[in-house]
């Protein structure tokens, strides 16, 4: 590949030693993705600020760049949600040691190279410089919007690939830069009334659980969905493309409403009926007692703020109160000062309601000796919430049955759900036993030289969702239905297709590698950005691009070998695990 001067600069060192592991990171994403240039940026998004997103890894890597004076970004960027707001921590009464001080720490790292502290997971929704051209944004749901809603073009970046291209204002041209592959890969059919804003919450998430492990998805899967009506609002495509995004989705087209390409090769195609929709929405209503309503995940826009308040407003005339502010809306600061000066921030507050800005539902610590149940509009939030971020019950409903549970707090009688009751669904694996010795090539990075490895291989056909499921603490894979739940990833060779969900993934694998609790080394089929970033930065063996797929070659429990010399892998089985 040909490096431009400016980066190559970078790399050799001559722009001090941020700009040099940020340049690192560049060239070794552009070799994974064999890419043969690179592209210029006009904008760049970054994500992981919450202390409980980012956690002791985010920390730890935002201590390793201080005190350097070139490590400052190049390019304009922006910053995703924090984990509170700061002028409303004690109304948000967030049970966490020492939180703020982590939190006033991480943002103004940030803020010191230069990234402009916006705090919001919505940058489409509050006017960026560039609404067109190349972006590097990691925030999933921002990804997906402005692929699949303006001229922007971005990958579906990691929250450290995003802040590398601040830093340097250079990415590798690949993946979903390239016009032929932003083509459809799933036939979506709606057949069903989608009158409300939740209702496309819940289709985004639906077309996630359908994705089958046999489907050929090298970019995630992008849906191309047609029968919905032809009147659509801003807040149901925000709605959909935040749910969709839960499973890796980059972009999707709207029949009637998005020009799509045409594609002759759908790796399947689903149907979305009534009965999908109804029986859903029953599966994920409230059962028991409501703490918490929480509306804005992402973060609320001025349509679904104004709803919130008129739903509020029409309880009030009733002489009705929302006892304990058991309604939090969150917004961003850019919608806040709107909603401020159109009076319907007052509404809300009058009602009894918290509004909260610079912060997200689904980055935030909850009180559990206050809070152990919430209802919310959103398929993200319910998605992100019930995983090991808080582990909490959550339930889903439109905003109009939000607000009413959120003003009566004995709409609903009887015990709170729990969370481990909730049946979960195994998610389908090909996986079969293997017997034969192998040996497969692959391909190594070019910032890691040579190494050997040995170690019992950990493997799954099913993508790992680092934030949220797997324990920062631990490396414990707590996924409910998925193959390796409960399975440590400490000091294994793990093998898997490529990580999922939220781009501050590499952040939890960081952490995880910082304090031992991570793999020995890892094998991905697919080249993934949500994985390469930490073991680029941290030099843990990595591997990828092998002649044949190795989660279906290697057991967990065989003793395999995995080493690198002049750019190729080998993986070879030493001794064949007896019981997969």
């Amino acid at each position: 590949m040909e490096i431009p001067d400016e980066l190559a600069s970078m790399l050799n060192g001559g722009h001090g030693p941020t700009k040099q592991k940020a340049a690192r990171l560049v060239v070794d994403l552009a070799a994974t993705a064999s890419a043969t240039k690179f592209i210029r940026c006009d904008n760049s998004h970054v994500s992981g600020v919450s202390v409980i997103t980012g956690g002791h890894g985010l920390r730890r890597f935002l201590s390793d760049l201080s005190g350097d004076p070139q490590g400052k970004v190049v390019i304009p960027t922006t910053l995703n949600s924090a984990g509170c707001d700061l002028e409303k921590i004690e109304d948000m009464d967030i049970d966490y040691p020492d939180f703020l001080k982590y939190q006033f720490e991480i943002v103004q790292a940030y803020s010191e190279m230069g990234i402009n502290a916006t705090l919001s997971c919505t940058p489409y929704d509050q006017g960026i410089d560039s609404g067109n051209g190349f972006g590097s944004w990691a925030e999933s749901n921002a990804v997906c919007f402005s692929n699949s809603y303006t001229s922007l073009i971005t990958n579906r970046e990691s929250g450290l690939s995003a802040i590398a291209t601040s830093l340097t204002g250079w990415a590798p041209y690949w993946g979903l830069h390239i016009q032929k592959n932003r083509i459809p890969n799933i036939l979506v059919k709606v057949k069903c009334d989608m009158s409300d804003t939740t209702d496309w919450s819940i289709l985004g998430d639906w077309i996630g659980k359908q994705i089958r492990p046999d489907w050929n998805l090298p970019w995630g899967p992008m849906p191309h969905i047609t029968g919905l009506p032809k009147m659509i609002s801003f807040e149901m495509r925000k709605a959909l493309t935040a749910a969709a995004a839960n499973y890796g989705c980059p972009m999707l087209w709207i029949e009637g409403h998005t020009t799509s390409p045409e594609s002759n090769n759908y790796q399947g195609e689903i149907v979305f009926d009534k009965s999908e929709l109804s029986d859903r929405y029953l599966e994920l209503s409230p059962k028991g007692i409501v703490d918490l309503v929480v509306i804005g995940c992402p973060q609320a826009s001025v349509g679904e703020a104004r709803a919130t308040a008129a739903a509020s407003r029409a309880r009030m005339e009733l002489g009705e109160q929302i006892n304990n502010k058991r309604l939090w809306l969150f917004t961003s600061r850019y919608n806040y000062d709107i909603l401020e000066s159109d009076g319907t921030v007052g509404i809300l507050e009058e009602a009894g309601a918290l509004i909260l800005k610079d912060t997200c539902p689904e980055v935030t610590p909850y009180n559990r000796n206050h809070y152990n149940h919430i209802l919310t509009n959103s398929l993200k939030a319910e998605h992100y919430l019930t995983s090991g971020l808080n582990r909490m019950p959550t339930s889903v409903a439109n905003i109009y049955d939000c607000v009413a549970h959120a003003f009566d707090d004995k709409l609903l009688t009887g015990p709170r759900p729990i969370l481990s009751s909730k049946s979960s669904k195994n998610i389908e694996s090909a996986k079969t036993h293997q017997n034969s010795n192998i040996t497969i090539s692959g391909q190594g990075l070019p910032s890691q030289s040579e190494w050997k490895v040995t170690g019992k291989a950990l493997v799954t056909d099913v993508p790992i969702t680092y934030l949220g499921y797997v324990n920062r603490d631990t490396g414990v894979i707590e996924e409910k239905g998925h193959p390796l739940d409960g399975v440590a990833i400490e000091d294994t060779i793990l093998i898997y297709p490529k990580g999922s969900g939220s781009t501050v993934a590499p952040f939890v694998l960081m952490g995880l590698i910082y304090t031992k609790k991570g793999p020995k080394a890892i094998v991905n089929t697919d080249v993934c950005p949500l994985t390469l970033p930490a073991t680029s930065l941290l030099n843990l063996p990595y591997s990828y691009g092998f002649s044949s797929d190795p989660t279906m070659l290697i057991n967990t429990g065989d003793e395999v070998e995995m080493s690198l010399k002049d750019g190729i892998t080998q993986l070879k089985v030493l001794v064949r695990n007896s019981e997969d």
